[in-house]
């Protein structure tokens, strides 16, 4: 039984900002370190600093001759058993595993061409060169890694849902990067038949099949050696049938004889490969990283119909009613439909943050994760800081004031951002809702829009015609060029 189930959230994956996951059995998913490494969000900087600090010390380790340490690193790196993805079936495989996993990884590292020739970058590269190491084990020491970082995270997805955890449970091994050493601690977990359980965000997990060995070898590695053959009219190129009035045909060369006689699809061959051409693999890298995109909603969970979901959520944001009495509901509610609608350009939503020690508190805090669209040109092109989306939430009667604009435009800072979103039912005096906002914007405090009852029902309407269409977009550049031009 999946996690929105068991503690019913009543929401499907689409609003979900995690992997709902079936902790009785793994899902065919692996947490991507490629993928983290191209996120530009606040959650994926910090985890691939972490990991960036891990692999850093090994290969100074290694180049320093200090093998002994460098296998004590890996000793901590045992398949984990907390986030249930991965590509077993039944159980997750990981409970009960001890350490030899991390020895078999570690001796095939050290015995892979690739540490001889140094073409080792990072974690993710471990997939590309070291034999029988694939995006399952990748996943799993990345996990091992950035634990600490997936605690924190399952620990404010669980505050934003209010599924209930335990205080004080040890954790496994996680990685201090300040400390530069595997560390332990008793931490507030999520627990699960008395087994702890990590939340993994969505937007940085895959099927692990965009940067791997497979793809470099047959579309970079074998493209360069296949146009290297035919410039040098080598022993197999081939000729095809002249046409008429052609002394001789076409010469062309086939990837299957280049795999089969030139360059073999084996991980030591393409270390060597690499070494000599570098560009190559760089170019391969550049590329994955440009075109990395997090899966859909549809590609986690392909059993929901996304445009019956959105009908339903326009149904029930209709029939919850305004006012505090139904704040609560009104709050739940949005949450997940923020979620389906900005997802992946907003992810990772924490609940009533609490800032300033404490003295505020912000309704929802999502990372701004655009790579693209208007959340993306907010930063760039119209220079307004928004490393997090800060939103408010009001489920009144009666038409927000100077107070709510004012209460959001307070909470913005250098740090945390100057864009806000402010959600409320309706409004009899559109004009001067806006008016409010740009005061706001001209008086160099921030940039806040307000987004109605209408406007999220005009967008999920849209969504429901076209599930893949991004009709959000749209909507947010008119209202910020409502604002921002006023």
């Amino acid at each position: 039984m999946k996690i929105s189930k068991l503690f019913e959230l009543k929401k499907t994956q689409a609003e979900l900002d995690f992997v709902d996951i079936d902790p009785e059995r793994d899902v065919a998913l692996f947490l991507d370190s490629q993928l983290i490494g191209a996120s530009n969000h606040v959650f994926a900087d910090r985890c691939h600093n972490t990991i960036s600090n891990f692999f850093s010390l090994f290969l100074e380790l290694i180049q320093e001759g200090e093998r002994d340490q460098a296998r004590e690193l890996f000793s901590y790196l045992s398949e984990p058993n907390e986030t249930c993805l991965g590509s077993s079936k039944g159980e997750p495989a990981g409970r009960g595993v001890g350490v030899e996993q991390a020895s078999d990884i570690f001796e095939s590292i050290m015995g892979s061409r690739a540490i001889e020739t140094g073409v080792l970058d990072h974690l993710e590269d471990f997939r590309i060169f070291v034999h029988g190491v694939g995006p399952d084990k990748v996943s799993d020491m990345t996990t091992n890694i950035i634990r600490k970082n997936l605690i924190e995270y399952t620990q404010n997805q669980c505050a934003l849902h209010n599924i209930p955890m335990r205080p004080a449970v040890a954790t496994n091994p996680w990685w201090n990067a300040e400390t530069r050493q595997w560390e332990s601690s008793h931490e507030t977990m999520l627990v699960i038949n008395h087994h702890p359980i990590l939340l993994v965000p969505k937007s940085l997990v895959s099927r692990g099949v965009s940067y791997s060995f497979d793809r470099y070898h047959r579309q970079w590695v074998l493209n360069f050696v296949k146009r290297d053959h035919l410039a040098s009219n080598g022993p197999h190129v081939r000729r095809r049938k002249p046409k008429k009035g052609q002394a001789e045909g076409e010469a062309y060369v086939t990837k299957g004889d280049m795999a089969k006689f030139v360059a073999p699809p084996n991980k030591d061959y393409v270390a060597g490969f690499t070494q000599k051409h570098p560009k190559i693999f760089k170019d391969f890298k550049e590329f994955s990283k440009e075109n990395a995109k997090p899966l859909t909603n549809t590609e986690i969970n392909s059993t929901v119909d996304m445009s019956d979901l959105c009908q339903y959520l326009i149904k029930k944001l209709v029939k919850t009613p305004s006012g505090n009495d139904d704040a609560t509901n009104y709050h739940h509610l949005i949450i997940g439909i923020l979620e389906l609608i900005f997802y992946p350009n907003l992810t990772c939503p924490v609940k009533e943050k609490e800032i300033n020690d404490g003295r505020k508190r912000i309704d929802l805090v999502f990372d701004n994760s655009a790579r693209s669209g208007q959340f993306y040109n907010l930063h760039q092109i119209r220079k307004i800081t928004s490393p997090y989306i800060m939103v408010e939430c009001k489920n009144y009667g009666t038409d927000v004031a100077n107070p709510e604009v004012d209460q959001l435009a307070g909470r913005f800072s250098i740090n945390r951002g100057r864009f806000g979103m402010l959600l409320c039912r309706s409004v009899k005096n559109y004009k001067k809702l806006i008016q409010r906002c740009q005061d706001t914007h001209n008086a160099q405090n921030g940039l806040i829009i307000p987004i109605l009852d209408d406007d999220l029902i005009k967008i999920l309407n849209a969504k429901a015609q076209s599930p893949q269409s991004r009709p959000e977009e749209d909507f947010l550049a008119e209202r910020i060029r409502e604002v921002a031009m006023g």
